[in-house]
């Protein structure tokens, strides 16, 4: 190498060396491997925001479809004491003279029109009498022994539950039976 090119080699050097960090530019072979690795940087970069965009759409769109499927659960929830105290009211009337009898058969009308209504918008009753006990739809008021009757079984329904496409509003309060107690004489 002539003098000449050895003092360019220098002042390039020199130049380079003070214009970057920590690579070599002069190796062809570390700039490329730089460039690789900030593409791959990058690139996973991209991939994760493409990830979490779509993750946020997902779960926008299921809080808009939950929106829609039980948006009227507080409505729901008003609306049910006024079923039970018809239908109570319906029990209470049973038996009774001719002109509570006309009066009888209109709240029963009136009480189908509000379950078919009911029914129409994703409301089904929970009406549990002789199945077996589910906590997950059931609420147990009390337990009676009782010897006819299959261990955690509902024997009586004191108030009806309520199921909103699928998703329970309001359990149903039951009373369930349970094996009667043996006495120690028996065993």
């Amino acid at each position: 190498m002539s003098e000449e090119q050895q003092d360019k080699a220098e002042e390039a050097e020199v130049e380079s060396n003070e214009s970057t960090e920590s690579v070599d530019h002069e190796d062809p072979h570390l700039l490329l491997e730089d460039a690789r690795n900030k593409a791959d940087e990058h690139w996973n970069l991209y991939l994760r925001t493409q990830a979490e965009m779509d993750n946020l759409r997902k779960r926008a769109e299921r809080d808009v479809q939950n929106a829609h499927k039980f948006g009227l659960e507080k409505l729901i929830t008003e609306l049910l004491p006024v079923i039970d105290s018809m239908e109570m009211g319906m029990a209470a009337a049973e038996g009774s003279d001719e002109a509570t009898t006309k009066l009888l058969e209109g709240m029963e009308l009136t009480t189908k029109m509000f379950a078919d209504a009911l029914q129409k918008v994703g409301i089904s009753p929970v009406d549990p009498m002789g199945e077996a006990f589910n906590p997950e739809f059931h609420q147990a008021m009390s337990m009676i022994e009782n010897p006819e009757a299959e261990p955690n079984t509902v024997m009586a329904v004191m108030q009806k539950g309520y199921v909103l496409n699928e998703r329970l509003v309001r359990p149903a309060m039951v009373v369930v039976a349970k094996a009667p107690a043996t006495t120690e004489g028996s065993e």
